[in-house]
């Protein structure tokens, strides 16, 4: 068991025994230089919005203003797509395959070469916990440049045709939970296959998309290839909206998902949608148990829950709930809650007040709807934007915990007896992006594989994450994959 000193918060209250203090290890911010505000990145120069507007972007631990940010409005989305059109037209689209995969190589190893400015900008400006920043956020972010650029010369073997063309322009909305990972989702595969791209943040986490845009320019990518535009929803909207948009890639929640979908039917724009979810964690007696509830932690946990395919349901099977659920609590209590900037936090801060609310209300409507709520004893501090984990037990499928997606560390526990209770349960959802299967039985996993609604099914594992495997979901977690070969798919037009 592990701990730190009463001055740091964290999350404690394991019963006996003497605990460990873990000394703060804070990671230095001196490693990213702010600016006090920041353009949009049009044609390969940062320039000032049409309007003159700017908003705050804030560090949800201590809520201190970090910089100001532009707001770019219709005129700048004008101006942005009329770049990246003719630098696709002129530049990008005609240049080899192996020209452009020269770019992303250069692009990768940049960002290899600042990840801890990178990582710690992450931090700052998400919130969530350094060691995830720096040991998954930008390894995964390079891996996906280097991965997409092996593949820039080669799209006539990707079964997708054999003269596969480029769309064009590819307007891609990104979300606040991964911004630089989703960032580098789409614009790796959309630049490999020759398209150009406007890309729009979201509101609260702009800080490391304009940093790429900077690496972008130290690559020396051409002007008009890649756009950042800064905004909120009005932005995404007049983005996505523009007929030079030939493609719309969007990652977020499932309402705003559902509002573009509408908006572009009968537009002819190819669109992929990597929407919500509220994915199973179903556990099995004959389970390496101590291996699952690592899994469990890991799956809910991560990110403080700022996960699409984030393992918020955990079925067991009843003979060993008890067990599990037991552990599960001791192994929680170990966890540390506090400054993400601590190399040894877990669970860093909520993005925003207006999430921190949500989950709020979500897990107040499971103490009223009957479930039992559970946390460890954990000092919250004074600024900032915190929620302790939390673990519901009693959970029935009917209640508003375990139909809706919390987006937060709210972990929500029902029992199974047999696998095809474990499978109904597990499909009663709206959603169908992400489960996972815990159980030494090979063909269980498979059979389990097979009937599970779900776009990706982990087995003895959950969050895990590779660019040559490809990801998505459907139903209400929307369509179309990222990563791997079908990645490409979405961005070519065969």
């Amino acid at each position: 068991m592990s701990g730190r000193p009463e001055s740091a918060p964290v999350a404690s209250g394991a019963a006996g025994g003497k605990r460990f203090a873990y000394a703060p290890a804070p990671e230095s911010r001196a490693v990213v230089r702010l600016r006090p505000t920041y353009g949009l990145f049009v044609d390969g120069e940062f320039v000032e919005p049409s309007s003159g507007v700017h908003f705050p972007t804030v560090n949800p631990a201590t809520e201190e203003t970090l910089a100001h940010v532009a707001e770019a409005g219709a005129a700048d989305v004008e101006r942005a797509v009329a770049a990246a059109a003719r630098a696709q037209r002129d530049v990008w689209g005609p240049m080899p395959g192996s020209e452009r995969a020269k770019y992303l190589f250069r692009v990768a190893r940049i960002v290899q070469e600042r990840s801890r400015e990178l990582a710690v900008l992450e931090t700052l400006d998400n919130g969530k916990p350094i060691r995830e920043s720096r040991d998954v956020d930008v390894p995964l972010a390079a891996a996906h440049f280097f991965y997409y650029a092996g593949w820039a010369d080669k799209l006539e073997y990707a079964g997708l045709g054999p003269a596969p063309r480029p769309l064009g322009v590819a307007g891609q909305v990104v979300p606040w939970n991964f911004p630089l990972l989703m960032a580098a989702w789409k614009l790796a595969p959309a630049l490999a296959a020759g398209n150009t791209c406007v890309l729009k943040p979201a509101e609260t986490t702009p800080l490391s998309a304009l940093l790429l845009a900077e690496i972008l320019q130290q690559a020396e990518l051409p002007p008009g290839v890649v756009n950042v535009l800064t905004g909120a929803g009005a932005t995404g909207a007049a983005l996505v909206a523009h007929p030079g948009v030939a493609k719309v890639a969007f990652t977020g929640s499932t309402g705003v998902g559902k509002s573009i979908q509408s908006a572009l039917a009968g537009t002819g724009k190819r669109l992929t949608l990597e929407l919500g979810g509220k994915a199973a964690n179903v556990v099995f007696e004959d389970a390496p148990l101590s291996q699952a509830v690592e899994g469990i932690v890991n799956g809910i946990f991560f990110n403080q829950g700022h996960v699409c395919c984030a393992g918020s349901r955990l079925l067991v099977q009843e003979s060993v709930a008890g067990p599990v659920v037991e552990a599960l609590q001791r192994r929680v209590e170990t966890l540390r809650l506090g400054d993400p900037l601590d190399k040894n936090t877990d669970l860093g801060a909520i993005n925003s007040p207006q999430q921190l609310e949500r989950i709020r209300e979500l897990a107040d409507s499971g103490e009223r709807d009957g479930a039992t709520r559970w946390s460890p004893a954990c000092a919250i501090p004074e600024r900032g934007y915190w929620f302790p984990p939390t673990v519901f037990t009693g959970v029935s499928p009917a209640q508003r915990i375990a139909r809706e997606e919390i987006f937060g560390p709210v972990l929500s526990v029902l029992t199974f007896r047999t696998p095809e209770e474990a499978v109904a349960k597990a499909n009663n959802t709206t959603y169908g992006l992400s489960a996972g299967v815990w159980t030494e039985k090979g063909s269980r996993i498979l059979w389990m594989a097979k009937h599970l609604r779900a776009g990706v099914v982990w087995a003895n594992t959950f969050n895990r994450f590779d660019p040559t495997s490809p990801f998505g979901g459907y139903r209400e977690s929307g369509f179309g994959r990222e990563g791997g070969r079908h990645g490409l798919e979405a961005y070519l037009d065969a």
